[in-house]
């Protein structure tokens, strides 16, 4: 098996080095993966990479009039990325109503933990606005405004 047909855990296991970040396109896979695992299955939109609109749209599994609409970025530039997404999910909120849509920013890990240092805990808490982060072998964490807050205190 050549070293490109191995997924990120392969990688890790068998100990090959593995760059750093992650793409968009893993970020938003593992973040879809995610969301099946926790109630957000229902009508799961995946969009490709240039595609207009919010990259993740699901509907929740029990509670059918609630969504949520995540913005992902990939790649090095940890800074750039965060504020991209988070520009992005803001210019796409329809609706600010809890319990009803939910937004989130889906980042590599280490432009993550920027987010939840940075990104006001008020803000996220106002907005419904979650910061998933995925790290290197796939995992997804899904912070929140409490979450924020306790890190920015």
């Amino acid at each position: 098996m050549s070293p490109k047909a191995l997924t990120l855990r392969q990688y890790k296991r068998e100990g090959i080095s593995v760059k750093n970040d992650l793409s968009e396109k893993q970020v938003r896979e593992a973040i879809k993966t995610w969301l099946k695992r926790n109630g957000w299955g229902l009508n799961l939109e995946v969009k490709p990479t240039h595609a207009p609109g919010c990259d993740i749209q699901a509907q929740n599994n029990k509670s059918h009039s609630r969504y949520f609409f995540i913005e992902v970025k990939g790649g090095p530039w940890h800074e750039v990325s965060m504020v991209y997404a988070l520009g992005q999910i803001v210019t796409r909120m329809k609706v600010i109503a809890k319990h009803a849509y939910l937004y989130g920013i889906g980042l590599p890990q280490s432009s993550a933990k920027k987010a939840v240092k940075r990104i006001p805990w008020q803000v996220l808490k106002r907005l419904c606005l979650y910061v998933f982060s995925v790290d290197l072998t796939g995992w997804v964490t899904r912070y929140s405004w409490k979450d924020a807050k306790t890190e920015q205190e």
